[in-house]
């Protein structure tokens, strides 16, 4: 699992590289480099995190 799949967390939002398609999604589980994504456009899906490297969305909330 990349550095950066191992720090996310239930709740993050965050977005495939390869699949803008998809939308920003939110993290429902991280267990054991099976990484949960709930899409917007794609729906639940399981990510291998030795495979993709997600990438967290960090929204300014000012």
């Amino acid at each position: 699992m990349t550095e950066m799949n191992a720090l996310l967390e239930p709740g993050m939002i965050v977005e495939h590289p390869d699949r803008p398609d998809w939308g920003r999604g939110q993290v429902q589980s991280n267990i054991h480099g099976r990484i949960t994504v709930n899409f917007r456009e794609e729906g639940k899906v399981v990510i291998d995190g030795s495979r993709v490297a997600l990438l967290p969305v960090y929204e300014d909330r000012s």
